[in-house]
């Protein structure tokens, strides 16, 4: 019986101007332009209570502060899987 050697599995690639770039990456530029896309276009204010103070900001303040705690909360957690 002859056994096949094994490959290793590479991640999924596509070309773009003859470069490979992964399929990951592409997705996070595509969702990075729609984020910063979705916050250029909020720019009314709004009032935000936090705990004790009522503030009132521009609602881009509110999302980019929000989009980079979620940022740091999931580097935060895929660098404590890749510890396992």
């Amino acid at each position: 019986m002859t056994q096949k050697a094994s490959t290793s599995h590479r991640p999924s690639t596509l070309s773009v101007k003859g470069r490979d770039v992964r399929l990951r990456t592409l997705g996070f530029v595509v969702l990075a332009a729609l984020a910063i896309w979705f916050i250029a276009v909020n720019t009314g204010r709004v009032t935000v209570r936090l705990w004790i103070p009522t503030v009132t900001i521009p609602l881009w303040g509110v999302l980019t502060v929000t989009l980079l705690a979620g940022m740091a909360l999931g580097l935060l957690i895929a660098h404590r899987r890749a510890r396992r």
